[in-house]
């Protein structure tokens, strides 16, 4: 109704008060999206719990947040980085597949975690001839991007983070250098007033000179002060200023103190220009960042025309490689599959100031073409998450349950499909107790009887198949150990015989197949009768093996069409569809029969032959 009436009026825009006034009172979309990333926190939590088999809170790690600690491993990344594009539909199915390998990374567990923990901004510095821009587009040697960055709501704690491309004091190799200052500290540094001396001197007195004991945290200082150089360099030489804020929500995936794999997916991903070159005032005099802006997404309050939405969420994987780390296989089945889109050295900075400053930039990156496209693929079958006929949910096509499984080569069926899960590990059965498994069983028996009390869905099999494997169960499991029949046994789908949803030309496709069997029987009977109706002796004795051949045909074919409708109906799969045997065996027995017949008829032939024919009569 707010459409239709700006839309007829035209006289003020009443859709994006009444949505704001909405958004305030009832924020529906971000509520939701806050309450499932803690439901993934949680089960993360829980997982691990299991794993380091401890029932109180996992200990603190060691917080970078701290201005008064100091460690190596958080001021310097060496990673190999891979970006991809996810779809909004396939967001939730992406985590959960990777919380099945990797838990949750929470920046600081001494504390609740909260939705607003997940919020990540950063603000990027260039000047007004985009060269930090141009540099990173064109992969420049020594190309550098600069940005500040903080977590959550609060920005007591300021990280300056440097990105150089091909640095030569690593001979070559791509780093993500940063440091650490107070809020409060960062509109001196950017001004020149507050130098890196004086970063790395504060530093030494707050952690009380522990570091004239400490060699290592001496290296530290000494690196951090390297990098503040550079930045500093950068904002004198450059003329540094801040031009794009680049706001996501992520859930990053990582091993507790392990930094050889880290996934990171960034949902929510808006960008809002900080910059000042159109004349409009954004932020207050001598300011590094806009005070308008928090983290309240989706940012109703910023004008249209400095916000840009991202319409994807960004899947990136960084892995360090320089230490012997390789891609998971399960991994490398994720990124292959149907759920991720690859976008080779996608950049977040690069393609928000592409579109906030379009007329601007000298060149655009390539992947702005990209977005006119759909990225979603054809689910493939049996890849990710669904649900079976009884609703159960289903892992790579297979059910949750048949992860604790043993993993030994007897024990593990050959699946087609792709494995994305991994294998199952041993431990985890012994989760399951014995009176659950019995239970589970019991019910799913009763239903399964109730059902074949009621009758099938119209096909013969679908009546007669269960009990008969149900049968051979019972006398399988009479010749087994109790020990081996307590890990086999597995209680069956509440619902066997639900109407799987099938292409209806599938269907039509086993009809024709059936009908072209019965056409070709059909010849075969109409050459027997005539052979029988109008040959002689051995012609009686052909016909009479065509009306058999012909009479098993008919039902063969009668067979593997009950057969075939009874796999589609039950989504049972049992054996392949095309037939393999069939056609071999109909060729064999006709080329038998020919050569039987010619068999037959071949001293009729040769006496005939020896046949002098009668002179002819003399005129």
């Amino acid at each position: 109704m707010a459409k239709k009436h700006d839309r007829w009026t035209h006289l003020s825009n009443l859709t994006q008060h009444y949505h704001q006034t909405l958004q305030k009172k009832w924020p529906i979309e971000t509520d939701m999206a806050h309450q499932l990333d803690q439901v993934v926190v949680r089960i993360s939590y829980a997982n691990v719990t299991c794993e380091e088999g401890i029932a109180g809170p996992l200990p603190p790690p060691r917080s970078s947040s701290s201005p008064t600690t100091l460690y190596n491993d958080q001021t310097a990344f060496e990673r190999a980085t891979t970006k991809y594009w996810v779809h909004p539909d396939n967001v939730t199915e992406v985590k959960s597949i990777i919380l099945f390998h990797l838990p949750v990374h929470i920046y600081n567990k001494e504390k609740q975690y909260e939705a607003k923990d997940a919020a990540i901004s950063s603000v990027y510095f260039d000047n007004s001839n985009f060269d930090l821009y141009t540099e990173r587009l064109e992969r420049t040697k020594g190309a550098e991007a600069i940005r500040f960055r903080w977590y959550g709501q609060e920005t007591d704690s300021i990280y300056v983070e440097r990105k150089t491309h091909h640095a030569e004091w690593l001979d070559g190799n791509s780093v993500k250098d940063r440091f650490m200052l107070n809020e409060k500290e960062v509109d001196a540094f950017v001004q020149g007033s507050y130098t890196a001396d004086a970063i790395v001197a504060d530093m030494r007195a707050r952690n009380n000179n522990k570091t004239k004991n400490n060699p290592n945290d001496e290296d530290t200082l000494q690196h951090q002060h390297f990098v503040a150089k550079g930045v500093e360099k950068s904002f004198r030489e450059r003329h540094l200023e801040p031009m794009c804020r680049v706001y996501y929500n992520r859930t990053a995936f990582q091993r507790p103190n392990d930094q050889r794999l880290r996934i990171s997916l960034d949902c929510n991903l808006t960008f809002i220009r900080e910059d000042q070159l159109d004349g409009k005032v954004r932020r207050p005099h001598n300011k590094w960042h806009r005070t308008d802006v928090k983290i309240d997404h989706p940012f109703h309050h910023v004008h249209p025309r400095d916000i840009h939405h991202f319409p994807y969420a960004v899947l990136e994987t960084k892995i360090q490689t320089h230490l012997g780390q390789k891609v998971p296989a399960w991994l490398q089945a994720l990124l292959s599959s149907h759920l991720v889109y690859e976008v080779p050295r996608f950049s977040k900075y690069l393609h928000g100031a592409s579109h906030m400053f379009r007329d601007q930039v000298p060149v655009l990156p390539w992947w702005l073409e990209e977005l006119d496209k759909d990225i979603r693929k054809p689910p493939v079958f049996g890849v990710g998450l669904s649900r079976s006929l009884s609703l159960q949910p289903l892992v790579n096509g297979h059910h949750r349950r048949s992860l604790f499984q043993p993993s030994s080569a007897a024990a593990q069926p050959q699946h087609v499909s792709i494995n994305l899960m991994g294998d199952a590990k041993k431990g985890a059965a012994a989760a399951t107790t014995t009176t659950r498994k019995k239970s589970l069983m019991m019910a799913a028996t009763g239903r399964a009887k109730d059902d074949d009390k009621k009758g099938g869905n119209g096909d013969l099999l679908s009546r007669f198949y269960p009990k008969l494997v149900d049968s051979g169960k019972k006398f399988i499991s009479n010749k087994e150990t109790p020990s081996s029949q307590q890990q086999q046994q597995l209680p069956r789908p509440i619902s066997q015989r639900m109407m799987k949803r099938t292409e209806p030309k599938t269907f039509f496709a086993n009809e024709r197949t059936f009908i072209s069997w019965l056409q070709f029987c059909a010849l075969l009977l109409t050459v027997a009768l005539n052979l029988l109706n109008h040959g002689d002796h051995i012609s009686r004795v052909i016909g009479a093996v065509f009306i058999i051949m012909a009479s098993v045909l008919c039902f063969y074919a009668l067979g593997r069409y009950q057969f075939r409708a009874y796999q589609l109906r039950t989504g049972r799969f049992i054996t392949r569809y095309d037939d393999l045997y069939g056609p071999t065996i109909l060729c064999i027995c006709l080329v038998t029969a020919l050569i039987v017949n010619f068999y037959l008829r071949l001293p009729a032939i040769t006496q005939q032959s020896t046949i002098t024919p009668p002179p002819p009569p003399s005129s």
